[in-house]
């Protein structure tokens, strides 16, 4: 920011000597368009010295993808945003064959399966009774009666969320891809963390009578935002995330309508 154009110092009218049209050493006041001193660069100092950025949803160092970060006002409108318990989406990597202490393929191992008896179908019932579960996990904490109109109205807007912070849950999951022993996951959810969802990769392991660890978590969207909206690190200049902010501030103040009025 303070590498960038700024505008010229302002000007001030100055009756400034001058000689006189006769000569003879004589002097006159003239008014003169001077520079204003305080606005020069070498006098005022760098324009900002202090930015206020807040960080959103964190990323542990295992996992990558959509970061959102608050500048200025923005720290403001991610508090509202969080106040919308929006929903994340995660592209989950497994392994069947082996467990680990962390749960991630880079952890200690700690014992070695077999999975050849584990199909697809297997797999998306299991992905099934956890979507299952977590659905009801998400009505009791919304504290909403399911039978009234409020309720049916929410439920058609997609707006049935937790009231106040709750468990992890998990709204929405299915295979992506399967070829033994890989798996790709899709995972959507509110109040993760991403050792969570690895923990949930080795329990479904478990479920199928064998093991697995977690090779990748890349969130895909955090609430309004997707990796599209997201810069990758050689964009990282002031240009870019001035485009990124203006395009995204719409799309924030839709939902923040939609949700919160």
């Amino acid at each position: 920011l303070n590498a960038a154009p700024e505008r010229p110092p302002r000007q001030q009218i100055r009756f400034l000597p001058a000689p006189a049209p006769g000569g003879g050493g004589a002097v006159e006041l003239v008014p003169t368009k001077v520079p204003v001193l305080a606005d020069h660069p070498l006098v005022r100092g760098p324009r900002f010295r202090k930015l206020k950025i807040g960080a959103g949803h964190r990323l542990d160092v295992k996992a990558s993808g959509v970061f959102v970060l608050g500048i200025g006002h923005g720290n403001k409108l991610l508090t509202d945003l969080y106040n919308c318990h929006l929903t994340k989406v995660y592209t989950v990597g497994g392994r069947f064959g082996k467990a680990t202490d962390d749960f991630s393929d880079t952890g200690n191992l700690i014992e070695k399966t077999t999975f050849d008896h584990i199909t697809r179908e297997k797999l998306e019932r299991i992905l099934a009774v956890i979507q299952g579960a977590n659905q009801k996990a998400l009505l009791m904490y919304s504290n909403i009666d399911m039978k009234t109109q409020e309720a049916y109205e929410l439920a058609v807007k997609g707006l049935i969320r937790p009231m106040g912070k709750s468990p992890p849950i998990i709204t929405a999951a299915r295979c992506l891809q399967f070829a033994l022993p890989e798996f790709q996951l899709e995972i959507h959810c509110l109040h993760e963390t991403q050792q969570y969802l690895r923990k949930m990769v080795h329990e479904i392991g478990l479920e199928l009578k064998s093991s697995a660890v977690c090779t990748q978590v890349r969130r895909t969207r955090d609430g309004v935002f997707t990796v599209d909206d997201a810069l990758p690190r050689t964009r990282w200049d002031l240009q870019s995330i001035q485009e990124a902010i203006q395009n995204c501030q719409p799309k924030v103040q839709t939902e923040l309508e939609k949700t919160l009025g």
